[in-house]
């Protein structure tokens, strides 16, 4: 059932639903929430816990003032509260309140609680009328990831129909799992997932959909890399003189780690077989030099390698470097930069170079797989931060020559329990070392009140010459209202900060082209603070940069948090990384604590994974391990367990999954989910 077929979707809103890859009902309902908004009945503000999103009943008492400052609308009024307290309101660059709000009616406040100084504050509180809100008591509010012009309203109305009008009878899941693990069907776990009954229901759900994707692509893994072990390697190489030239020529030693990993791929490049070699590295360890040595051995040896990076900056970063290091150590390379940005006349030419063969490296993005790149002698394809690209776009690069060596680098570290679960106990190289030269970046977790000072800290840091990054986990107003967003918070800081300190915001909403000038103008110093969401997570390399704070550090998984602080810590300074966070849950501060005692990304990891459980469920998502849709291997890791258990009995009784019991499992997998995960890269 076509999208437009749902009442309420013309061709208009359509388009915004095509944005999310979403053209018909049966795509919608597999489109979950990325949380849940739960609306608890009103309490008196002396009973109301701060720092978390609470509601009050009160009225509007004297008047309702508007300032501003550089830019900046400030709006405040006092709330008399039902129990008689009084309760301080600001809005930020909402003037129009001062004329639509009415004294003499009651509201409910919704917002964070806050105690500053003698004062109860809310900042940026949604209002409701009594009645209104009186609906929503007890109500889970499911939110979705959405697009700029697609309301989360609209994301609800258009699911309820969708689910009502999608039959999801046909469960590929037999049922002997089903009863083995009382799961629900494919059917109630759809719709309890969209619109819970209760808290519990929606853990069910979401066990039964994380079992699924857990258990298809364990299914999958398995069964290529029994397919892929006997692939003959069409582009033989030896052992070059040019990478051993480079080694010693560098101002610095490999680790020992590094020395392993860069044995292990030139085994694999001189053997029979082709290569197939995920590099698992953390955060400074120190990947980016084996893959450039990995090219030059692929050059050296008459052949074109090719390395992907997930964003512009990133590839010209990479291009630079390599450059500079072609001058400096003479190397027989011809690197070349192609981007989306790329000028047209200039891609035409590189085009040539390519398919001629006179650009041996070639550096860039997603560009790199469109059918007007032809190479010459394609053996090497590096993906760098492979859970960035989509599936299509790595296999597609692959396929730019016969079969060639695939090299595959991530920054997430996964404990290896998880990772042997994952990918077998195959083609893994743990960079489990950093260069020592490496100052430690020293971190603190902190509450909200500490933000005064985290701000004279970064004032000073800045007056030094230093650069700062600010992470926010949303982008702007109304899309989890108790949470820091960059917009609000960019117009906030420049009326804090003095006039003299460069701001600006970067988010994913924006279009590559300003999210490219931005990151540039920051690599160039002609900004100072950089507040942004987790888009920064894979960026730029700022040497300069030695601040990140975080806010709403506790909406982040541990994994993520650490790729952020993976930004600071790159040159000579000292580096310092503040995780601030509104909870006050004893959990929450242990998680975020762990953070305190290691940069160590395996340790972290595997800390995390200690003290997760299937009960966390809402707001926090690791990053980068895999492109799961809603499974979370650290948060899921008992799911994945048991995933991974029930496929090696489906295989052991019925590898080709042609048999009776397991034949709607094999379907599923040939025509529904062989494009979504790129098991040539394991």
């Amino acid at each position: 059932m076509h999208i437009t077929a749902l009442k309420g979707i013309g061709e208009k809103t359509a388009e915004l639903f095509y944005k999310l890859h979403i053209t018909t009902a049966e795509e919608l309902v597999h489109y979950y929430p990325r949380d849940y908004e739960y609306f608890s009945a009103p309490v008196s503000l002396n009973e109301a816990d701060t720092e978390l999103p609470v509601a009050v009943t009160g009225r509007i008492r004297g008047n309702v003032a508007t300032r501003h400052i550089r830019g900046l609308s400030i709006t405040s009024f006092e709330v008399i509260c039902s129990d008689g307290m009084t309760l301080h309101m600001t809005y930020f660059n909402m003037p129009y309140l001062k004329n639509s709000l009415k004294r003499d009616i009651e509201y409910v406040f919704r917002g964070i609680l806050q105690v500053k100084g003698s004062r109860y504050v809310m900042e940026q509180a949604k209002m409701y009328k009594p009645e209104e809100y009186g609906r929503m008591i007890d109500r889970m509010l499911p939110r979705y990831p959405t697009t700029k012009g697609l309301s989360n309203h609209t994301f609800v109305k258009a699911m309820k129909q969708a689910v009502e009008a999608v039959t999801l009878t046909e469960d590929y899941l037999p049922e002997t799992i089903r009863d083995a693990n009382h799961f629900y069907t494919l059917e109630q776990a759809v719709h309890q997932m969209h619109f819970p009954d209760s808290r519990e229901s929606l853990i069910k759900a979401r066990e039964r959909l994380v079992f699924d994707e857990f258990l298809l692509f364990i299914l999958m893994v398995r069964r290529m890399k029994d397919a892929n072990q006997g692939i003959a390697n069409e582009y033989p190489m030896i052992e070059v003189a040019e990478t051993t030239r480079l080694l010693e020529s560098l101002p610095y030693k490999l680790t020992g780690a590094q020395n392993r990993v860069w044995k292990e791929i030139q085994e694999d490049l001189i053997s029979e077989r082709t290569m197939n070699r995920l590099i698992q590295g953390d955060v400074g360890s120190g990947k980016t030099i084996l893959a450039f040595l990995a090219l030059l051995m692929c050059v050296a040896n008459g052949y074109q390698g090719a390395m992907m990076a997930p964003t512009e900056v990133l590839a010209a970063q990479h291009y630079e470097t390599l450059i500079q290091m072609q001058k400096q150590y003479n190397l027989p390379i011809h690197p070349v930069l192609l981007t989306g940005s790329t000028p047209a006349k200039e891609k035409r030419a590189i085009y040539a170079q390519i398919e001629s063969g006179e650009a041996n490296v070639i550096l860039g993005t997603h560009a790199l797989i469109q059918d007007k790149v032809v190479y010459h002698r394609l053996a090497l394809v590096i993906t760098d931060e492979q859970h960035r690209f989509g599936v299509r776009q790595r296999e597609s690069l692959a396929q730019k020559g016969n079969t060639v060596h695939v090299l595959v680098m991530s920054a997430t570290p996964i404990p290896r329990t998880l990772a042997i679960i994952l990918y077998g106990d195959l083609h893994i190289s743990v960079l489990d070392e950093l260069p020592a030269n490496r100052l430690p970046i020293k971190n603190c977790v902190v509450d909200t009140s500490y933000r005064e000072t985290a701000y004279r800290f970064i004032e000073k840091e800045v007056s030094e010459g230093r650069q700062v990054y600010i992470i926010c986990p949303m982008v702007e107003e109304g899309e989890t209202d108790e949470l820091e967003n960059v917009v609000s918070y960019t117009a906030k800081l420049k009326g804090i900060l003095p006039p003299s300190i460069q701001i600006a915001s970067l988010h994913g909403k924006m279009k590559p082209a300003e999210k490219n000038r931005i990151m540039e103008a920051y690599a160039a110093h002609e900004i100072d603070v950089l507040v942004s969401t987790t888009v920064i997570e894979v960026g730029i390399n700022v040497p300069n940069a030695t601040v990140m704070m975080i806010e709403n550090a506790e909406r982040f998984g541990l994994a993520q948090l650490h790729q952020l602080r993976g930004r600071v810590g790159r040159g000579t300074a000292q580096s310092y990384c503040i995780f601030m966070s509104k909870s006050k849950k004893p959990d929450t501060i242990a998680r975020l604590k762990i953070l305190n005692e290691s940069n160590d990304g395996f340790y972290i990891a595997s800390q995390d994974l200690k003290l997760r459980g299937p009960g966390d469920l809402f707001g926090i998502r690791q990053s980068g391990a895999l492109c799961f849709t809603l499974g979370d291997i650290y948060q899921d890791a008992n799911i994945l367990q048991n995933a991974s258990e029930w496929a090696e009995r489906i295989l052991s009784q019925d590898a080709a999954l042609k048999g009776e019991q397991y034949a709607s499992i094999g379907k599923y997998l040939e025509h529904a989910f062989i494009n979504e995960v790129d098991f040539r890269t394991i």
